[in-house]
């Protein structure tokens, strides 16, 4: 029986136990910033972080508009050194709190977590005139790469604070699931150039030697290229010898100039919401169960009608 994907990338993973955990874990929060707190933020920042380190759920800042709220809380962050999740009510509040979250803490991962659609028009029936208007929609490529770096950080890194819109409270599925639709590769290390590459295909990358973007990869020789979800101007390019990874390299994908050497990458799935070969498998035995009960009242229904 022929292994599936998740079976692939275990035993990808199983070769190189050290690939597990956080990549980029362990860093505090640090703002840099010339502004000081000052009037009455210093107590109102004692008293919040006070309460939040007693596990205090529910608390309330009160401030008229551009009193520095925004500040405040940043020095709050900073404090309690916890990863922040900033909901805002509409897309225009969540990019301008992003912006001023962003110019605090620079060195930081601020992420962006917002609704990707452009516009969206749900499919509809409409009786009178016996029309039917199909579903139309249009994704915007930059925030879904942002909605990309922002789950990526979320299980990578300590040092999180994501600016969401309401839409953030709709699940993109099990974490557990996401988490483990992964590939890792580490420098001097045995990988199967084969088997990456299928794994990289199941993980919803497409290869394309011609127009590389985001969300593909390239195989030229012994370096296979692969332009990651959740990032913009970068890319990895791993150097094979054998079954032996010689090299892992950033590079920027318009020139190609190398930007920096990598030990370790780890690279999630193209898509939120990609689902795991067992977890098909058992939605598929629930529909047949399904069909079998809706296809026994149907003819039942016609045995009754045939009577009558």
């Amino acid at each position: 029986m022929e292994n599936t994907y998740q079976d692939l990338i275990t035993d990808i993973q199983s070769k190189n136990p050290k690939i597990s955990g956080k990549l980029e874990g362990g860093k505090k929060f640090k703002i840099k910033s010339d502004f000081k707190p000052a009037g009455d933020q210093p107590e109102a920042i004692k008293k919040l972080v006070q309460s939040a380190n007693k596990g205090e759920f529910n608390q309330v800042l009160l401030g008229v508009t551009g009193s520095g709220k925004t500040f405040t809380m940043a020095k709050v962050i900073e404090a309690t050194n916890r990863p922040a999740l900033i909901l805002a009510p509409n897309k225009t509040l969540a990019a301008q709190l992003y912006g001023e979250m962003k110019g605090f803490f620079p060195d930081n991962a601020v992420e962006y977590f917002v609704s990707y659609y452009d516009y969206y028009t749900p499919e509809a029936y409409v009786p009178r005139s016996d029309t039917y208007i199909e579903k139309e929609a249009s994704i915007n490529e930059q925030i879904d790469r942002m909605r990309h770096s922002a789950t990526r950080s979320l299980l990578e890194r300590d040092d999180v604070i994501i600016v969401a819109s309401v839409s953030c409270i709709y699940g993109l599925g099990s974490v557990e699931s996401y988490s483990k639709m992964n590939i890792g590769v580490k420098k001097n290390h045995e990988h199967n150039r084969e088997q990456i590459i299928k794994t990289l295909v199941n993980l919803q990358y497409k290869r394309n030697d011609q127009n590389f973007h985001r969300g593909t990869f390239r195989v030229r020789g012994d370096n296979l290229e692969i332009f990651p979800s959740h990032l913009e101007d970068r890319a990895w390019r791993i150097s094979l010898f054998g079954n032996k990874v010689e090299k892992i390299v950033e590079f920027d994908p318009l020139t190609g100039s190398k930007t920096k050497d990598l030990n370790l990458i780890k690279l999630y799935a193209n898509s939120h919401y990609i689902t795991p070969r067992p977890t098909i498998e058992q939605a598929i035995i629930e529909i047949k169960k399904e069909l079998a009960l809706a296809l026994h009242f149907v003819k039942v229904s016609l045995e009754l009608m045939v009577i009558l």
